[in-house]
């Protein structure tokens, strides 16, 4: 699975980022879960998934943090 570009995330609506933060976190414990009990096959995508949750999550404050100064 590609990672996601912070490009394509910018020009998501924050109702579309805060929907994918709920997915990113649900499958993100949905892999911890799996490598506590050694069904995890790809271990990488644990790491994809903390830095695309970074990516929403950098979005969000940004335009937090415009909508405050605005």
């Amino acid at each position: 699975m590609a990672t996601v570009k912070i490009k394509d995330i910018r020009e998501l609506t924050a109702q579309e980022l805060e929907h994918s933060m709920r997915e990113l976190k649900q499958e993100n414990l949905h892999l911890r879960l799996q490598q506590a009990t050694g069904q995890l096959e790809n271990s990488a995508r644990i790491r994809q998934v903390r830095r695309e949750i970074a990516k929403v999550m950098t979005v969000l404050t940004d335009r937090k943090s415009k909508a405050t100064k605005a």
